[in-house]
């Protein structure tokens, strides 16, 4: 795959350092909920979308429904940005 395609399944999210260890960096969930789906960052979208796909055997109907919404701002926007190496592709951009 080409680091320019983009895709659901990888994501990068913005993350900061506490005491070494990676944590996710933007609005919460509170926030973010009065919030319209197209005005979230794509970080934001990544990082509930993940979260949300690791609970979603315990979700409610409105989780689901959340979740959902959360897919469709994502494919609406064509996916989010893959970066994760691939066998002939890194992660680093290269310009010429």
């Amino acid at each position: 795959m080409h680091s320019s395609q983009r895709t659901i399944a990888h994501y990068k999210v913005d993350k900061g350092k506490k005491d070494g260890i990676d944590m996710y960096v933007g609005r919460d969930m509170t926030e973010l909920s009065m919030t319209p789906k197209g005005d979230w960052k794509e970080s934001e979208l990544a990082f509930f979308h993940h979260s949300l796909q690791q609970m979603t055997p315990y979700l409610n109907v409105e989780g689901q429904t959340i979740h959902r919404e959360i897919i469709q701002e994502i494919e609406k926007r064509g996916g989010l940005q893959r970066n994760e190496a691939t066998y002939t592709q890194g992660t680093e951009i290269s310009y010429d």
